[in-house]
């Protein structure tokens, strides 16, 4: 069984230069568009970031909606919402919600645009940051948004490695920053929610460890499509006594095994993660606003 003290740590000498790119062109932007990801949208929002912008407008986009638990997503853009914080559920690889991104951007910015043309200044340029933690999908969804392939894409973090300005309209510009991290996980639930979802390169990690803890939180959230997709039952579910025991049990029904008819717990491991990741699973939300008081959103009012 993986240790359970395993922790996670990734901060490549490259994301510190982030961060003093970050803070040196706040200047030079009117308004801060932070992307999540909408299965874990407080785990992937950098926790230094809003010390940094101070008081720089800002938005955040839940992107890869289409993965995450629709009415979860709802109830996290009502929760942003009700804090002062435009909020949109956007999926860059189809390019689903992106329509609602230039009419966000103007609406946040509609005090800056009106004191502009009071003043009778017309050709005004809108500057807009683009932030996100690795693999989040800044570099789709800054292509989908501007129409074609203006930034790098692969699927891994670490990536995009320095500024780059995308104009996308004559009066709006996107400046993309590499992917960033912060050097410590405080709470090492945050470092493995970021794991699942592939934000930290998979080999600096034991990844039997990782499917063990996300197995853990697929059993407490969403119990039955968990047997759906390995063909449990939930009697044989409930009787697993945490992750480990739940991974070797899927492994079983695969027939993962090797001499001695053991588990190949690693072969389980990989499987277990690619499905996730791949929705194969199923459309997980793993964590939820923290003010219970934010209802979710009516339908409707947020296109998903």
């Amino acid at each position: 069984m993986p240790n359970d003290l395993h922790t996670i740590q990734w901060f490549p000498g490259h994301m510190q230069k982030t961060r003093r790119l970050i803070k040196e062109n706040l200047r030079n932007v009117n308004l801060v568009a932070e992307i999540v990801d909408a299965r874990i949208p407080s785990a992937s929002r950098n926790p230094e970031l809003d010390e940094m912008l101070g008081q720089k407008p800002k938005m955040v986009l839940l992107n890869k909606c289409d993965l995450a638990d629709e009415r979860a997503t709802r109830r996290w853009i009502a929760y942003y919402r009700a804090h002062g914080v435009p909020a949109i559920a956007i999926d860059a690889k189809s390019g689903k919600g992106l329509s609602q991104f230039v009419p966000a951007v103007h609406q946040a910015l509609a005090d800056y645009i009106q004191r502009r043309q009071k003043k009778g200044m017309s050709g005004y340029q809108i500057r807009v940051m683009v932030v996100g933690v690795p693999n989040v999908g800044k570099s789709s969804f800054i292509n989908r948004i501007a129409g074609g392939k203006r930034a790098k894409v692969e699927d891994r973090p670490g990536v995009t490695r320095g500024k780059q300005w995308i104009r996308i309209s004559e009066d709006l510009e996107l400046l993309d920053m590499p992917g960033i991290l912060w050097p410590k996980f405080e709470d090492q639930a945050v470092g493995e929610k970021l794991a699942f979802t592939g934000a930290i390169k998979d080999d600096i990690m034991d990844l039997e460890y990782i499917a063990m803890k996300l197995l853990d939180v697929l059993c407490q959230r969403y119990p039955d499509k968990l047997c759906e997709r390995y063909k449990l039952t939930r009697q044989q579910l409930d009787g697993c006594d945490g992750g480990w025991e739940v991974l070797q049990l899927i492994g079983k029904k695969r027939g993962m095994l090797v001499a001695g008819g053991e588990v190949n717990t690693e072969r389980a491991a990989i499987t277990v993660i690619d499905e996730y990741r791949g929705q194969k699973i199923g459309r997980f939300t793993l964590e939820m606003p923290p003010d219970e008081s934010a209802a979710p959103a009516p339908e409707g009012e947020a296109e998903l």
